[in-house]
């Protein structure tokens, strides 16, 4: 197989206290300040030694990585750009697309709050990707409390090099498909910008809600037809594979067969090529079963990242590689393994 040049669809930053910087006036007071639970700390805020961000008054995970088993921490903090490009050169990849670490699980009821660490990333960390020529692209992330100031931050992230927005499947207590997010994909529709639908833990004490949240969002939108009423608008679910698809649609199916049988109004359609009609984009995990996969029309849909950065179940360094070794195996051709590994992606998030 000749050796493709493929956009990793994600990969991730560590936030670090050069990205609070940004935060400025009276809004300094909600930046994240690092903190080491020690001997005195209190129960259940994690082993001796373990980092924290701490925000006002409540603790976040800050996870510890080392130099030797992850990349070095310059490149996943952004300090050291050419270092992490010559990585990607190692792996032959053209495009990296960042999402954030820190928001995964971050969380608030304060408008100004969230508005200010938002801001505070975007800005760091568009000026951390205007070193790369391109190379390096990032997720925005929006006050969603706030859907006048998401609307500003979408505008101005988009001029500033944003490919998509970070967003998790279930933020505010609100499902997706709720009214309150509509003003921001109305925006997103006309700038021409992607929602990526990214696993997370949107409440504290939701550690466990890591993947379905991503799958509920899918349903949502097919379901209360968001690509109808957004036109133009990509939809993507990252970092929780794409197993779920036949799951999903087979669902959908019983559900439009139970509303035919009581007589009732169907409320959504399912569309013979409904991933590409619908402008709907997954990425997958090479643990997925491809071959069963595309049999669901899923060939201009599929794309892959390695999770750089991080070392949860979905990173692999490797993810790219096990894509290119299909052709070899006859589980794909070389065409639909350059959709996955470059054009499907660039499709969806405008590159």
């Amino acid at each position: 197989m000749t050796t493709l040049r493929v956009i990793d669809a994600d990969t991730h930053v560590d936030e670090s206290e050069a990205t609070w910087q940004y935060i400025d006036g009276p809004a300094t007071k909600y930046a994240p300040v690092n903190v080491t639970r020690d001997a005195n700390s209190p129960s259940g805020a994690g082993p001796e030694g373990s980092r924290w961000w701490l925000v006002g008054t409540r603790t976040q995970p800050r996870v510890v990585r080392d130099d030797a088993h992850y990349p070095s921490r310059g490149r996943r903090e952004l300090d050291d750009v050419p270092g992490r490009l010559a990585d990607m050169d190692r792996m032959a990849v053209d495009v990296q697309v960042i999402f954030p670490t820190f928001f995964i699980r971050y969380g608030t009821t304060n408008p100004i709050a969230e508005q200010a660490l938002a801001r505070a990333y975007n800005r760091w960390i568009a000026a951390r990707c205007a070193k790369s020529s391109g190379r390096l692209r990032w997720a925005a992330v929006l006050p969603f409390l706030d859907p006048d100031m998401a609307v500003e931050e979408l505008r101005w992230a988009k001029q500033n090099g944003a490919c998509t927005v970070f967003k998790r499947g279930f933020d505010l207590e609100k499902s997706v498909s709720d009214s309150h997010f509509f003003p921001v994909y109305q925006a997103a529709n006309d700038l021409d910008i992607s929602i990526s639908i990214h696993t997370g833990h949107p409440l504290p004490g939701r550690e466990w809600d890591r993947s379905f949240p991503v799958i509920a969002a899918f349903n949502a939108i097919i379901m209360d037809r968001l690509p109808e009423k957004f036109p133009d608008l990509r939809f993507g679910f990252v970092e929780a594979g794409a197993s779920w698809i036949p799951y999903c649609l087979a669902q959908m199916s019983t559900h439009v067969r139970a509303q035919v049988l009581r007589g009732r109004k169907q409320t959504f359609g399912l569309a013979k090529d409904l991933l590409r009609e619908n402008r709907l984009f997954i990425t997958i995990d090479p643990v997925d079963d491809i071959e069963y996969l595309l049999r669901f029309g899923a060939e201009d849909n599929l794309m892959v990242g390695t999770d750089y950065t991080h070392g949860d179940p979905s990173a692999n360094l490797a993810a790219l590689d096990e894509v290119r070794s299909w052709v070899g195996e006859g589980k794909v051709t070389e065409a639909v393994a350059h959709k996955i590994l470059d054009t499907n992606a660039r499709a969806f998030y405008g590159l």
